[in-house]
């Protein structure tokens, strides 16, 4: 029986996605909720997996194609794994290899097409491929070792000119042009990473951006999380970092200060009356801000646990959609990298970002005497036509002193 195979159901703040990876090809054996493909959404990467045993039959969208919600991806025929056809299969995969020159190798179309453009034999190269199929890599990796076999008269005179393009620049390919010990290679901006970067250059031109800054003294912090970091471990089942303490303040400082905590939506100003607090994440993807909700009703642990779970999920690409929904405000920590200042881009349509940095051992007068203290640069990027200076200010401060005294967060003070 066949089945058609769509794409995810995507929400309303997407608008459709692109085929980022096929894992299987057409008559490949597929067991039952076995990955089939990938699409990469403006936030996302969604898994579409197997319905059932049997394989592909037909392909309908390639890698790079776009794709909307729900639309066809390609043709399944249920059945015991490996039971369609080779020959209902091969005319159906856009990649299925033709034969060489010999009329005995096999060759995929992109690799045929370099090998002629380079004035490659086929029988030049090492097949690496299933079945003995010459990829285009195994062309990619002859023209970079060049070949043993005796050249062709016509063919000395080329060994002098400049190496040519070791890739095609078809669709969906990096070229990488070798001149010696100058190597470029050119890959397409993956939809996370285009998002990205039209998100963030939208920011600083729609948006009043200012930073304020100012400094924190993490010695309180540290002495509290040294104190009672085996016992919270013990009993919470996670460790205690320093972004729950953040968090916390933050949300307190949010609840004193509701422009903070609002947006903009043309011409209104929407005060939210919670706290959703993003927490900026780096994937190999790039960056991703999966959303803590109602942190006003979170305790330390569970923050702690909800963060590790969603960098397991980042790093792993697991993250869904809802994941990153909403958020009234944003933390991002670049200290973890080691910066030590830094100033964040606002997370549209929110109208602040605080950025943490590393903390580094710097002396500091205290009461008349010069003293070594743990401190933190702490940035706030707010948006000007939300939030006046003296509010950014003050509430920087705000989260400045509940960090320097946290006993102040228990009691509400």
């Amino acid at each position: 029986m066949s089945i058609e195979i769509k794409a995810p159901t995507f929400p309303e703040s997407v608008a459709d996605g692109t085929v980022a990876t096929w894992h299987k090809k057409p008559g490949e054996p597929i067991q039952r909720d076995e990955l089939i493909v990938d699409i990469e959404t403006d936030k996302v990467v969604l898994e579409v997996v197997a319905p059932a045993d049997g394989s592909l039959k037909e392909v309908m969208k390639n890698e790079g194609d776009v794709v909307l919600s729900d639309e066809v991806l390609a043709i399944f025929v249920e059945g015991a794994a490996g039971e369609a056809p080779a020959a209902e299969a091969a005319p159906a995969a856009a990649s299925e290899p033709a034969a060489a020159e010999s009329g005995d190798i096999i060759m995929s179309p992109a690799a045929r097409k370099l090998a002629e453009e380079n004035g490659v034999a086929a029988a030049e190269i090492k097949a690496t491929g299933k079945d003995g199929r010459v990829t285009k890599e195994d062309v990619v990796n002859h023209l970079k070792g060049g070949s043993e076999a005796p050249a062709a008269p016509a063919a000395a005179p080329k060994a002098e000119a400049p190496k040519a393009p070791v890739a095609s620049p078809s669709a969906g390919s990096s070229p990488m042009v070798d001149q010696g010990d100058r190597i470029e290679k050119r890959v397409p901006m993956t939809r996370l990473r285009a998002t990205i970067a039209r998100r963030l250059v939208e920011a600083q031109q729609n948006a009043a951006m200012l930073t304020t800054y100012n400094e924190v003294n993490m010695g309180p912090v540290m002495e509290l999380r040294k104190k009672y970091k085996d016992q919270f471990e013990k009993t919470h089942g996670v460790k205690l970092g320093f972004m729950s303490f953040f968090v916390k303040a933050a949300t307190e400082a949010l609840k004193r200060f509701p422009a903070v905590n609002a947006s903009i939506d043309g011409n209104d100003m929407v005060y939210h009356g919670y706290q959703d607090i993003g927490v900026a994440v780096s994937t190999d993807r790039g960056l991703v801000v999966p959303v803590l909700r109602d942190t006003d009703s979170m305790g330390l642990a569970e923050i702690e646990s909800t963060i590790g779970d969603f960098g397991k999920r980042g790093r792993e690409g697991k993250l869904g959609i809802n994941d990153m929904q909403g958020g009234t405000f944003t933390i991002t920590n670049g200290g973890i990298f080691g910066s030590l200042m830094s100033t964040p881009i606002l997370n549209p349509p929110q109208t602040a970002i605080l950025g943490m940095h590393k903390i580094q051992e710097r002396p500091m007068a205290v009461n008349g005497q010069v003293v070594i203290q743990p401190m933190m640069y702490l940035a706030l990027s707010y948006d000007h036509r939300m939030i006046d200076g003296k509010e950014a200010v003050q509430f920087l401060v705000t989260i400045k002193e509940l960090l320097e005294d946290p006993a102040r967060l228990l009691l509400d003070i």
